[in-house]
């Protein structure tokens, strides 16, 4: 059972989650092993079950999912913190159900980062759903995984750049698979990881607080430079123009250690100045 209200997301629009009947589905690897997690809402619980030639593969695919549907996401620290703030509490109280969409592999929301970086959300998808198509995986029932490190690791940046990605970021992504695939980044370890990935070009703040959010389960990380964040900051603050990275982390610091969280929230909280 999850540990507040739930809803299922919707299917995801680079191409690997897909929902059928109430039902979501999507295929993930475990040590090169495909396995079909499906997962779906009966008698007010989350349903997931896995499939594989392994029950241990089986296993830690559901794990995995469970964590990229937020089904063990423990809101209610936050939520009682925050349940009368004047920007987060009137979201809480009418959606208590929201929370962050993950992915099931931290590298896959590092890969994925690195391809929204600078660019329109719809571009971003096309380009990932081409490097799906073209590069990742496909089960016996006809899904398809995001590539692994591994797999993107052994690409040339010009088989990226196919797929619309910039060459500078095909690049970026390449070196960055070869440091996890070849464990010089273990995204298990956090903020060593950081460390590493930051000294190749083109991988900076955005995407490492992505990667930390989205793959790591970073409450606390806010990707302060997304365009979202920056309008948003600048709005409720009533400046007249974008905030700067600086002052989304000022703003949102007051919600620590739950920033990403807050900023979720925020952004479906009314956006006029806020008076104080």
């Amino acid at each position: 059972m999850p540990t507040a209200p739930y809803r299922l997301p919707g299917a995801g629009r680079d191409g690997v989650l897909r929902g059928r009947d109430g039902m979501l589905e999507r295929l993930v690897h475990v040590a090169g092993e495909p396995a079909t997690v499906r997962a779906w809402v009966a008698g007010g619980a989350v349903r997931l079950r896995g499939e594989a030639a392994t029950r241990e593969a089986a296993g830690e695919a559901v794990a995995r999912m469970r964590f990229a549907l937020g089904v063990d996401h423990d809101l209610r620290p936050f939520q009682r913190a925050f349940h009368r703030d004047p920007l987060l509490g009137p979201v809480i109280r009418r959606r208590p159900w929201l929370r962050p969409r993950r992915r099931p592999e931290p590298f896959e929301a590092l890969a994925w980062a690195v391809t929204e970086q600078l660019i329109d959300v719809q571009r971003a998808f096309a380009i990932q759903r081409r490097i799906v198509a073209r590069h990742g995986p496909r089960g016996p029932d006809g899904l398809r995984d995001v590539p692994g490190a591994t797999a993107v690791a052994g690409l040339a940046p010009a088989e990226l750049d196919a797929c619309g990605l910039a060459p500078k970021r095909s690049i970026a992504l390449i070196r960055a698979a070869r440091e996890v695939a070849r464990g010089r980044a273990d995204l298990t370890a956090h903020e060593p990881s950081w460390r590493r990935l930051r000294t190749i070009p083109n991988i900076g703040s955005w995407t490492l607080e992505y990667l930390a959010f989205a793959g790591q389960g970073r409450d606390d990380q806010i990707p302060a430079g997304d365009l979202a964040y920056v309008k948003l900051v600048g709005a409720l603050a009533g400046v007249g123009r974008r905030a700067t990275e600086q002052e989304v982390r000022a703003f949102f610091a007051p919600y620590a250690p739950y920033q990403a969280l807050a900023g979720i929230y925020a952004l479906h909280a009314p956006h006029e100045p806020l008076r104080g």
